[in-house]
């Protein structure tokens, strides 16, 4: 195994994946890439017809805000970089479905291992939501480090 894709948010659980998922690709001696995803970002700032009696967001569009979004995402995924104390850290930001861009991003990159943390969601918010993880393990052919965050 030579390459390790760590995939963090910004939960704070995500400095336990980080770790976690930083050990395993030194016991590896693995390349480490940390993947974060922006997820939905035409739904920040966008202005909607009335539906259902909503009139929806009364601010101008913020025509920054994927610039912005990018900016933070940077900026976070730095600061991990730079707690785990490894400049040969590769760091990926990317936009769209989460678990879709996992799974893509994975394979593109030719990722040995997935490395992601389970946020332990309640069961009513699975149905409604869907969970990263179950869909990332559902759809794989590259082996998943599940790293427990529950506290």
């Amino acid at each position: 195994m030579k390459k390790v894709l760590i995939c963090i948010d910004y939960n704070p659980t995500s400095e336990m994946v980080a770790d976690a998922g930083y050990q395993l690709s030194k016991a590896l001696n693995a390349e480490v890439c940390l993947l974060h995803v922006i997820a939905d970002v035409q739904y920040y700032g966008v202005q909607y017809p009335t539906f259902m009696g909503y009139d929806g967001f009364d601010a101008e569009i913020d025509i920054n805000i994927n610039k912005e979004m990018h900016r933070v995402a940077e900026n976070f995924l730095e600061t991990v970089k730079t707690h785990l104390n490894d400049p040969s850290v590769v760091i990926k930001i990317i936009e769209g479905n989460t678990a879709d861009v996992i799974l893509e991003y994975a394979s593109l990159w030719n990722a040995d291992t997935i490395v992601l943390g389970t946020h332990s969601h309640s069961i009513l918010e699975k149905i409604f939501i869907g969970d990263v993880a179950s869909k990332v393990l559902k759809n794989t052919k590259i082996p998943v480090y599940m790293v427990p965050t529950k506290k």
